[in-house]
C-alpha cells in the first residue's frame, strides 16, 4: 500500500471547496486526484458522526487492552528480576 498523499485536513478542504461551488472536474484537476478519489471521500465523509465515534470507541478499547498487556508484562519482568535478585545472592 502506498504512502497517502493527502491527510484527513486536506481532504476536508478539497471537500468544502467543492462545496462552495467549484465543480468536481476542476477541484480533482487542480489537486491531482481521480474523480472516482473525490467521490470515495465524499461517501467517507457523508457516513456521518457515529461512524467517527465508533471508530474512536474500537481504538478506546484495543488500547485499554495493550495497556493492561503491557502492565502484565511489566509486572512480570518485575518478578522476575526480584527472583533473579534473589537466587544469585
Amino acid at each position: 500500500m502506498g504512502k497517502r498523499k493527502f491527510n484527513d485536513d486536506e481532504v476536508t478542504e478539497i471537500l468544502k471547496e467543492h462545496q462552495s461551488g467549484a465543480t468536481v472536474s476542476d477541484v480533482c484537476h487542480r489537486h491531482g486526484i481521480s474523480q472516482p478519489t473525490f467521490y470515495r471521500w465524499q461517501s467517507l465523509q457523508h457516513r456521518g458522526p457515529n461512524f467517527d465515534a465508533d471508530r474512536i470507541r474500537a481504538l478506546e478499547e484495543e488500547n485499554l487492552k495493550l495497556k493492561k498487556l503491557l502492565a502484565e508484562a511489566m509486572l512480570t519482568a518485575a518478578t522476575l528480576s526480584e527472583m533473579l535478585e534473589k537466587t544469585s545472592r
